[in-house]
């Protein structure tokens, strides 16, 4: 199960940008959703640069896969 119904419609980096914060704010507020917000913010930038389609999709896949399992602990 996704965190959020609306993983299987995330296909752009954007998409999953905006996924990923709204899954934080189902965390509890203070220092474990700062954290994360912290984490998503850095990757992006991290991943700015990334232009192969093929691998654009894996990163949006295992992000996905990752926010479920945070969201699950």
């Amino acid at each position: 199960m996704s965190p959020l119904p609306e993983a299987e419609l995330v296909r752009s980096s954007v998409q999953l940008y905006r996924y990923l914060l709204r899954c934080c704010r189902r965390l509890p507020p203070g220092p474990v959703r700062n954290h994360y917000r912290h984490h998503i913010r850095q990757s992006f930038k991290v991943h700015a640069d990334e232009d192969d389609p093929e691998r654009i999709q894996q990163i949006i896949k295992r992000a996905i896969e990752d926010a479920d399992w945070v969201m699950n602990k």
